[in-house]
């Protein structure tokens, strides 16, 4: 059982998986916390009209989606600043605008795009040495945020307070958003675009559902011992 790990591709998968799990942990709690969980669908979505350009154009689709999924989370946070409509309704828009993007660009590639099936997937043995590097270097980049955590924290429960203590919100906001989208690109080829967004909700729900059955344990524990 053990012999398959010995494989190149399995070992690349694995550190890949490995360190992609730690990092959608990481900002999974905030997007959990934020009510954000459909951003994580749209960016995801979003990512494969840049995959379909990249296709298109004949070039590495990757080094095409970082920036295009970037400018869609970019003017995702900026309308939902300026603009009436509701977050969720802003996320479906540029949602519906990306996947039909997309859709254009592989029909006007001539040749067929397995690639496409693949990002959209996931495949473990199309994970390169390339791919491995850009989720360590992702990692690297994500354990030097470790100091804002307390002012996402602080603003993820309460952002007008955050702002009367004179947090910079909304730059904070952007830098979540960048890194949102980074996160997704990097994951697409390892997990799929179907299931990036899981991977960015699950761990935070998770975590939150353990936290609250913990506090209502404990709380019985103290009426309990109160009471005798």
């Amino acid at each position: 059982m053990l012999e398959i790990l010995e494989l190149p591709f399995m070992q690349r998968a694995l550190m890949s998986a490995i360190l992609i799990g730690l990092i959608s942990s990481f900002f999974s709690i905030f997007v959990v916390q934020r009510r954000m969980s459909f951003l994580g669908s749209g960016l995801a979505h979003a990512t494969f009209g840049g995959i379909a350009l990249g296709l298109f154009l004949g070039v590495s689709p990757l080094w095409i989606a970082m920036p295009f999924t970037l400018l869609v989370g970019i003017l995702i946070e900026i309308t939902r600043k300026k603009s009436p409509l509701q977050p969720d309704t802003l996320i479906g828009v540029f949602f519906s605008i990306s996947m039909g993007l997309g859709i254009v660009f592989l029909s006007l590639r001539k040749e067929y795009s397995p690639e496409a099936m693949s990002f959209l997937f996931g495949s473990l043995l199309a994970v390169s040495q390339e791919d491995v590097y850009s989720a360590f270097v992702l990692f690297f980049l994500s354990i030097l945020l470790l100091p804002k955590w307390k002012a996402w924290a602080y603003a993820s429960f309460d952002e007008n307070l955050a702002r009367t203590d004179r947090l910079n919100v909304g730059r904070d906001n952007f830098l979540l958003v960048i890194f949102l989208a980074l996160t997704v690109v990097i994951s697409a080829k390892i997990l799929g675009i179907v299931l990036m967004a899981a991977s960015l909700v699950i761990p935070g729900a998770s975590a939150r559902l353990l936290s609250s059955r913990f506090a209502q344990m404990t709380i019985y524990a103290v009426l309990i011992g109160v009471s005798s």
